[in-house]
Parts: C-alpha cells; structure tokens; sequence
C-alpha cells in the first residue's frame, strides 16, 4: 500500500517538473523569438527602404562619355547600393512583356527614354537625404528628370518607426508575462510540497538549509527548459534564414549569441529567484494556514 502510494507520488512530482520544464521552454521560446524580432527588425526596415527606386532619366543627347561617368560617380558614391543603366530598348520590350503588346505599334516611335535606376543604401532613403542627392544631381545638363515615390519614402519611414517602438513596447510587456507565467508554475511546484517544508522547519532546519534544494531542483528545471527553448529558437532561425536569405539573419552572430546567453541565463534567474519567494512565503506561513 505505501508503495503503491510511493508511486503515485513520484508520479505526480514527475509530472509537476515536466509542467513547469514546459511552461518555462514554452514562455522562454517565445520571448527569445520576440528577441529575434527586435535584434532584426532595423535589418527588416532597411530591406524595405532598399527596395524604393530613385529613377534618373537622360536626355536622348546625352553622350556615351557623359553617362558612364555618372555611372562611375553613382557606383562610388555613398549613397549608392547598386545602380543599373536600363537602356530605351530594354524598357520597351520589359514593357512589351509586361502588357503583352508592342505600344511602338500604335505610337511608330519609342517615346521611353535611357534611365538608371539607383536603389539607395537604408540611411539615404529619407526625403531630406533624397531632396539633397536629386539637387546634387540635377545640375548636369544631360539629366532631364529625376523621379522617386516620394509618399512612399514617408509613409515607409513613419511606419518603420511605429513599428519599432510598438515592439519595444510588446517585448517590454511580454517579458513581464514571462516571469508572471513562470513564476505562477514555479509557486505550483513549490506549493504541493508546502507540508514538507513546514515539517522540517519544525524539527530545526534552517531557512537556508530548506530552501537550498528546492532552489537548485528549479535551478536545474530552468536550465533543461531554457535548453530547449533554444534549440527551438535555433530552428526557427535556420529555417528563417533558409527561406529569406537577404535579410541575413545570421551575419549579426554577437547579438545572435549574445540574445541565446541572455534567454539562458533569464530562465535560471527567473526560476532561482521564484524559488526563493515561494519557498520564503511558505516558510512565514503558519501551520493553519497550509490548508488555505
């Protein structure tokens, strides 16, 4: 009979460390992943700036000589991540495609006119930056016209900086459900050993003494869930960077380690110091009030 009832508790302790190993991988999985969000969601916004076009028209009388100077100017300026000449032939036929008709059929003429296209590195993509390179630009007398999304390039920084500061924010107000959550499973473990915990304290053992291995014993539940959360994390990034391989998810390697040590060392700081409040509030409980 006592065996039986021996089992039944080594089961139901077994069953309370997997809940709170799952809680503490589960919780941790999804803060790391929030990490993950906020480490590269610059790199996320700069992705998108480095999609807008700056389109510079030339004029049909602009000489050979002229253009590729300006492409050499373009390729080595600071401003530039990479520019490509499209030639009015090239436009024709991509619009050919595009419409699936030849225009020049009904207009006799190719009215389109030879262009650069000039995709600007993330920094640039401002309307001031681009106000500054369209004046710097316009002053050679084969350019005819500049041209670029200017309410796009707005509308795309004021929603990156929305965005930015709402994940500040969610990443803020989840990690204190986090430490909620794993807190709340921790006090459940330590709760259901409440009558061991005052049984010793009333043969003599110290504060200290009795809290020492329930604080390890979380301790080592800490570090098995924070384990797993990572190896979790570490999926997700491997898959994420296979499927979006130009956001380069794993060039930033320092904060990449640095968010995986922090994760770790966030889920044994959270179950230690759980530990040591729930165990200390059951240790100043009276014998009567176990029961409530």
């Amino acid at each position: 009979m006592a065996s039986s009832f021996d089992k039944y508790q080594k089961r139901k302790l077994v069953s309370s460390y997997v809940s709170v190993v799952i809680s503490i991988a589960l919780v941790l999985f999804l803060l790391g992943c929030l990490g993950l969000l906020v480490i590269n969601s610059k790199k996320l916004g700069d992705h998108f700036k480095e999609q807008v076009v700056m389109t510079i028209y030339l004029q049909d009388s602009a000489k050979e000589v002229e253009v590729n100077q300006l492409k050499k100017s373009l390729a080595m300026s600071d401003y530039t991540k990479e520019a490509t000449y499209v030639s009015k032939e090239e436009a024709a036929e991509f619009m050919k495609a595009k419409n699936g008709e030849d225009f020049m059929d009904f207009v006799g003429y190719n009215p389109l006119k030879n262009s650069i296209d000039v995709y600007l590195k993330a920094d640039f993509v401002t309307n001031e930056k681009l106000n500054e390179i369209t004046d710097s630009l316009s002053n050679k007398s084969f350019i005819e016209e500049i041209r670029y999304d200017n309410d796009l390039v707005e509308l795309m920084n004021n929603n990156v900086k929305k965005i930015s500061f709402w994940v500040i924010v969610i990443s803020a107000l989840f990690t204190l459900i986090a430490v909620l959550l794993i807190n709340s499973s921790i006090r459940l473990a330590v709760y259901s050993k409440r009558f061991i915990i005052k049984t010793m304290q009333m043969v003599g053992a110290t504060k200290s003494f009795i809290r020492r291995p329930f604080v390890w014993k979380s301790v080592q539940l800490g570090i098995i869930g924070s384990v797993i959360s990572l190896i979790g994390m570490a999926i997700v990034l491997y898959y994420l960077n296979i499927y979006f391989p130009e956001l380069e998810l794993l060039n930033n390697t320092l904060m990449i380690v640095g968010l995986f040590a922090g994760i770790f060392i966030i889920g044994i700081i959270i179950t230690w110091i759980s530990t040591f409040i729930a165990t200390q509030l059951f240790l100043n409980l009276k014998t009567d009030q176990l029961y409530y």
